[in-house]
């Protein structure tokens, strides 16, 4: 049985707009496992992106627990949750995220000199994660040079190189065409293995439900398991 890299347990989130109380999350709890693929399915607002921020420690629940790699997060200060982030999360956006004056090597690189990592070893890790992702030619274009499909490689890049637990993954492949779009799943698939990483996908894209190992659909803030994809 794999080991687990993220719990949730019975989590809240609730936000305030004028007099008005909207609540996002509603005792919401699963398991990811390690190097498991993991969606969460819904329409806008059912709470994907609020709870992947409160996984991914950029947001705190109200009430319940997240944790992470064994650790929970409940306790613990900001400063600790951003070593957390930095040490054990990675991050891919449906808008890529990257910096657009740096090149795809230094967007990649970038986490690792906030860790602290030697030049030496985090020239050779970029190195080897942006061939890996397929960009060993490009590494030094930026963003603009690069395709919406090359970009997010380089975004899944970045997310990697701090050799992550877990990746999370919000609407990964929403600005991408459908050849695109299985090209990224594939490649995610591959570095799941390699990396022996779990990345936890929020999308409404059957496509990306469909390549998944399980699905947990979430509506009005409550999530609702539907067993494993197709």
């Amino acid at each position: 049985m794999r080991s687990l890299v993220a719990g949730v347990r019975n989590v809240s989130k609730s936000y305030r707009l004028g007099s008005t109380t909207v609540p996002a999350l509603r005792g919401i709890s699963l398991d990811v496992a390690a190097a498991e693929l993991v969606a969460l399915s819904g329409p806008s607002g059912s709470g994907k992106s609020t709870l992947l921020n409160i996984v991914g420690c950029l947001d705190r629940p109200d009430a319940g627990d997240v944790q992470l790699a064994g650790r929970s997060t409940a306790a613990l200060s900001s400063s600790a949750l951003a070593g957390l982030r930095l040490g054990h999360l990675g991050f891919v956006f449906q808008s890529f995220n990257l910096v657009p004056v740096l090149t795809a090597f230094e967007n990649v690189e970038y986490p690792l000199l906030l860790a602290g990592t030697s030049i030496r070893e985090a020239r050779e890790r970029v190195e080897a994660v942006l061939t890996r992702v397929g960009l060993g030619a490009k590494m030094h274009r930026r963003p603009d040079a690069l395709s919406g499909g090359e970009r997010q490689r380089v975004a899944i890049a970045r997310a990697l190189v701090n050799r992550p637990v877990l990746v999370l993954a919000d609407e990964p492949t929403a600005n991408l065409d459908s050849a695109t779009s299985d090209e990224v799943l594939s490649l995610m698939d591959e570095l799941r293995d390699q990396y022996d990483v779990a990345f936890l996908v929020a999308s409404h894209d059957p496509r990306v439900l469909a390549r998944m190992d399980r699905v947990i659909a979430i509506r009005d803030g409550e999530v609702i398991p539907v067993g494993r994809a197709a």
